[in-house]
Formats: structure tokens, C-alpha cells, sequence
């Protein structure tokens, strides 16, 4: 198997499930309890808060642990506007969203919030001008991704956050893909809120964070205990949890070397497939992305119908986000980059990981060849593009 699907989700690393272990039956304990069975979790789940802490440049206790990326999306925008809904009932957010803010704020407008979704350029950046004039002043909150999780493009994190904060204006990034892959000091970028996942960077799934600085004020999300410092009740889970934390420090060991690895590997595939088969396209800013994403078009040819042939080849590769699987509209981020259905319809995302060789990718190209060759041969569109091309 060659394995190119590192956005959608990752293989846990061995130094994770081994740190997780013990916390299934040897320290079993509720940390919730007194005992010294139960301690040995809260301090595990206290470790795991530092750990995180450290590699934000937050503090502990601006840490809250979640299900997942899409919890703590939920959580920022939903229970934060609430908070704050004496200054206003507007929100900023970037039309290139993952669907876990953009179906977060179309419930919020039926709630009576306003959203307005601001522009991206071909490149997928947000721009910088019309996200200014979009702020109100009733506009408490903006919310715009780290890094894209279809295209790999990188935002102007920054900048946005210094907007947010010259007009004191909360500022929300969804960092689930960008998290573990790229440096984020939240103080240095002005950022409030901002949320992760675990399994994006060989942890487990079902557990990931949401941070928020002390400052914010932060409404419950789930109610029914004093979990979380009394803002998200249920008992934790420490072996998950336990686990986000080993991840994590791994991430941050191990970032610089391995965005240098996968830099290369993703321009050797970039740099073969453009050589070596016609009419394809890179989607995405060419050099303000993440270092593993590799989003490709490929004219008159349906991603559907690729991704089933490469599965035939054990290649796991995607479409565009694991979360819309099984859709059959256009990727609404390439749309929203101006690209047409047609160009939308034949994305191929392919993420590695510092793991990939070389050899995997050539034969990773080899396969796409024979196979882009063989759906254009039935395509009567390419056949008509072709025939005006040589007359």
C-alpha cells in the first residue's frame, strides 16, 4: 500500500499507543476521584495540558480538551458569540472554510447571527482588503483557517490576528491541519481561540483541543459536570488524551526535519506529474502551502473515477476533504478559487507523509499516467479538446 491520504487522517505512531496503554488497565482511575488510582490519570491529563501549552506559547489552563477539530470549531463559534452577544451578532469568516465552521455558521444564521463569508483569491488567500471592510461594529468574532485543508494553503494568520486585535475583535483559527505541521505561538499571531485534532498528526482519534486565552470569555458547551474547569462535563478520556500529548511532543520534535523531507518529496511529485502529464494544474498557492499537500487537477477526468483506479493499485489518495467523501458537488474551495465544475470535479489530493519514498512516488506517477491517459480515451471532451488543439 502507498499511502497519500495524511490530511484526511494518520497512522498512529508506536510511541503514542505505548504511552496510551498503561491508562486502559493498569491506571484505569476517574480522574475526577481523590485516590492515588485516580491521581495518576489527572496528572497524565495535567502533563498532556502542559505539553500542548508549551507548544502554543499559551498557559495550561487555556487548554480544553474536545472529541475533535469539529467539537472545538462547534464550541469557539457557538458558545464564544453567545458570550459576547451584547457587543454584536455578526461574524467574519473566509468562504474556503471546512465545513465544520461554514455548517457552524449557517446553523448560527438561522439563529439570527449575520456571517459574512469573505473572498479568496486562485490561490485560496484570504483577501486582506475586503475582510477589512467586511468588519462592522457589531462584529464579534472572525474565524479564518490556518491552513486549508483540501489545497494546503497557507493564510495570513498574522496579519488577520493583528486586524482582530486593533478592533478588539475575537479572532478564532481553525488549526486542525496546520497544527503540529507549522510553528503557532498564539501570542505572537494574536490569536484567541483556536482548535486541533489529535489523529492529524499520528495521535488517536476522537480527541483533540481548543484553546483559549484567559481572557476570552468562554460559555459551557456541554453541561452536566465540572470537567474542564467546569466548561465541558464528562469524564476525560485519559488514554486518548494521554496520547494527544505524546503526539504532540513528537510533532514538535520532529517538525523541521520532517516539513524539509516531505518539501521535497511533494515538489518531486509536483515537478514529475507537470512534466510528465499534459493539461494538469496545481491548486493552491505554489509556495505559501503545507509542506505534504499536493492538490492536482487533471483536465476531462473525474477524480471519482481515479481514485477507484488507485485503489485497484493499493494508492490511497482523496478528493478533497475526508469530510465531504461521498459528495457529489465540486470541491466549495476550488470553487470559491474560481475554478470551474469541471476543474473542481478532477482535484486529486494527495498528502504524504516524512514516511513516503521516492520509489513510491514514481510509481505513484507511472499509475497516473496509464490511468489519466485511459479516462481521457473515453472522455468526449478531452477527444474534442484534442482534435481543436492539433487542427
Amino acid at each position: 500500500m502507498i499511502y497519500l491520504d495524511n490530511a484526511a487522517t494518520t497512522p498512529m505512531a508506536p510511541q503514542v499507543l505505548e504511552a496510551m496503554l498503561p491508562y486502559f488497565q493498569e491506571n484505569f482511575g476517574n480522574p475526577g476521584g481523590i485516590y492515588s488510582l485516580a491521581t495518576a490519570g489527572k496528572k497524565a491529563v495535567n502533563h498532556a495540558r502542559q505539553v500542548i501549552a508549551e507548544s502554543l506559547n499559551a498557559e495550561r489552563g487555556e487548554i480544553y480538551f474536545t472529541s475533535g477539530g469539529t467539537e472545538a470549531d462547534n464550541w469557539a463559534l457557538v458558545a464564544a458569540v453567545q458570550a459576547y452577544g451584547e457587543k454584536g451578532r455578526h461574524i467574519i469568516t473566509s468562504s474556503v472554510e471546512h465545513h465544520a465552521v461554514l455548517h457552524t455558521c449557517r446553523y448560527l444564521e438561522k439563529q439570527g447571527y449575520e456571517v459574512t463569508y469573505v473572498d479568496v483569491d486562485k490561490d485560496g488567500v484570504i483577501d486582506l482588503e475586503k475582510l477589512c471592510k467586511a468588519i462592522r461594529p457589531d462584529t464579534v468574532l472572525i474565524s479564518v483557517m490556518f491552513a486549508n485543508n483540501e489545497v494546503g494553503t497557507l493564510q495570513p494568520i498574522k496579519e488577520i490576528g493583528q486586524i482582530a486585535k486593533e478592533r478588539d475583535i475575537l479572532f478564532h483559527t481553525d488549526a486542525v491541519q496546520a497544527y503540529g505541521h507549522v510553528p503557532i505561538d498564539v501570542k505572537e499571531y494574536h490569536i484567541d481561540m483556536l482548535s486541533a485534532s489529535g489523529h492529524k498528526l499520528k495521535g488517536p482519534k476522537g480527541v483533540g483541543f481548543l484553546y483559549a486565552g484567559k481572557n476570552v470569555k468562554l460559555r459551557s458547551f456541554i453541561h452536566g459536570g465540572a470537567q474542564e474547569r467546569g466548561r465541558r462535563a464528562g469524564t476525560e478520556n485519559v488514554p486518548a488524551i494521554v496520547g494527544l500529548g505524546a503526539a504532540v511532543q513528537l510533532a514538535m520534535e520532529e517538525m523541521e526535519q520532517r516539513k524539509l523531507r516531505e518539501g521535497e518529496l511533494s515538489a518531486y511529485l509536483i515537478k514529475r506529474m507537470e512534466e510528465e502529464i499534459p493539461d494538469c494544474h496545481l491548486n493552491g498557492h505554489r509556495t505559501k502551502r503545507l509542506s505534504n499537500n499536493v492538490n492536482i487537477s487533471f483536465d476531462c477526468v473525474e477524480s471519482e473515477s481515479l481514485l477507484i483506479l488507485l485503489d485497484q493499485k493499493g494508492i490511497c489518495a482523496s478528493g478533497g476533504s475526508a469530510c465531504t467523501s461521498g459528495a457529489t458537488d465540486p470541491s466549495h474551495v476550488l470553487l470559491a478559487m474560481g475554478a470551474c465544475p469541471e476543474r473542481a470535479r478532477g482535484a486529486l489530493r494527495m498528502t504524504l507523509s516524512a514516511d513516503n519514498t521516492l520509489e513510491e512516488l514514481d510509481e505513484v506517477v507511472t499509475q497516473l499516467k496509464v490511468m489519466v491517459q485511459r479516462l481521457r480515451e473515453i472522455s468526449p471532451h478531452y477527444v474534442q479538446k484534442a482534435s481543436k488543439k492539433y487542427k
